[in-house]
């Protein structure tokens, strides 16, 4: 009996420690003690989160669209961001600034493309010289550019309460005025990781 109940105590013992180390990192090598604190809880102290209802008040419209973003591209992200609170704009703003270069140049600062040129669009935003925009050297800029579609979009009457597409076409005259919406869930998710960062 006794080795019959030895065996069950081990076996219950050996399904434990297979369960933990089955189960991960985080269940097999977890604090001993209740009273450490997750590095994490930490962290999201220091950094205030962003008000997601600021970030898509009117919620997506339609399907979305998503690219993964190479180093030079988030740096253009941070560069929109830091473009709009320069600009004393909000989160609603750097969502609909990143949106529309999304759309533009999925984030890449064009130059001139040749015979591939929409007119003599360039940059981020796909800005013209020849409609008043900036010089080249200037709508190549990120802080510019970015600058000069928020003074464009501060013209735009109530553009905090207009659906995002509805905000970047009345900016942009784009021929294609609807294609700005598919982008409006990751510009959120990026202003949301970009902002206090």
């Amino acid at each position: 009996m006794n080795t019959i109940m030895r065996k069950s105590v081990l076996g219950i013992a050996g399904l434990a420690f297979a369960g933990g180390v089955f189960a991960g990192p985080a269940t097999a090598h977890a604090a001993p003690s209740v009273e450490s604190t997750p590095v994490a809880v930490a962290v999201q102290a220091d950094t205030p989160s962003v008000d997601e209802g600021k970030l898509i008040p009117h919620g997506v419209q339609g399907a979305q669209s998503h690219v993964d973003l190479s180093d030079e591209q988030v740096t253009n992200v941070k560069a929109i961001i830091a473009a709009t609170k320069k600009a004393g704009m909000d989160e609603r703003a750097a969502v609909v600034s990143i949106a529309t270069a999304l759309q533009e140049s999925k984030l890449e600062n064009l130059g001139h493309l040749g015979d591939r040129n929409d007119h003599d669009s360039q940059g981020l935003f796909q800005q013209r010289p020849s409609s008043g925009w900036g010089t080249v050297e200037q709508i190549t800029d990120p802080e510019y550019s970015t600058t000069a579609f928020l003074k464009g979009l501060k013209q735009v009457d109530g553009w905090q309460d207009m659906p995002l597409t509805k905000a970047a076409q009345t900016v942009q005259v784009s021929a294609y005025p609807d294609h700005y919406a598919q982008w409006e869930q990751q510009a959120a998710d990026l202003v949301a990781e970009h902002w206090n960062s």
